[in-house]
């Protein structure tokens, strides 16, 4: 990583609101000579009626990343001449218009697993960056089409049993078993898994921080 020369408030730490495993493997992945500070947020996750998918995962992360933004200042985490990025993400699974987000319950996944099946969805990662001090803010969102297989009854079951889908947009994990349910995908893998990789170097850029 590289840090241009031009930007007046260089980064010094990046702050990532999320409690996913995934999300931190995959920024940890990009090897930023930074360090990474995790913090959850109980940011407002209601969605309105009217909005599109990419609409949805675009505010969901801009609330995540204000919030942390908040939480930041109130608690006085940052130190002096730290200069944070705040990074969020939020992804969905959209299928004929729906949104389909975490399963309530395993009921819930098994109805969403089985509605998938043997067809084609759109998955949808919004990201939002935020520099503390600047106040610079980044909205952005990908959208990637995964095609399942068919998928019967017991298959659901069995998977469903494994506790695998509690956690994910759409009831499955295409970085887990979820990925023997995966028949294609047209756009980034790393999308589905929530972090589009690509979208986020090239934010990360514009704040003067270069992967390779």
């Amino acid at each position: 990583m590289t840090t241009n020369q031009n930007v007046i408030e260089p980064i010094s730490r990046i702050v990532l609101a999320s409690s996913s495993p995934r999300r931190k493997e995959l920024v940890a992945s990009l090897d930023l000579s930074l360090p990474v500070y995790i913090l959850s947020t109980d940011a407002d996750e209601t969605v309105l009626d009217h909005w599109t998918p990419q609409a949805t995962v675009e505010e969901l992360s801009l609330r995540k990343a204000t919030a942390a933004l908040a939480m930041l200042r109130e608690r006085e985490h940052k130190t002096v001449g730290t200069s944070d990025l705040v990074i969020a993400a939020d992804t969905i699974v959209a299928l004929d218009g729906d949104i389909l987000g975490k399963p309530r319950n395993d009921d819930e996944a098994a109805s969403m697993l089985g509605r998938l099946s043997g067809r084609q969805h759109d998955v949808f990662t919004g990201i939002v960056c935020i520099a503390a001090d600047s106040g610079k803010t980044l909205v952005a969102s990908r959208r990637t089409k995964v095609k399942m297989k068919e998928l019967d009854t017991l298959r659901i079951s069995r998977y469903v049993a494994t506790g695998e889908p509690r956690d994910k947009a759409g009831s499955y994990g295409i970085q887990g078993l979820g990925s023997t349910f995966v028949e294609e995908i047209e756009g980034c893998y790393f999308n589905v898994v929530g972090l589009p990789l690509s979208l986020l170097s090239d934010m990360l850029e514009q704040y003067g921080i270069r992967v390779v």
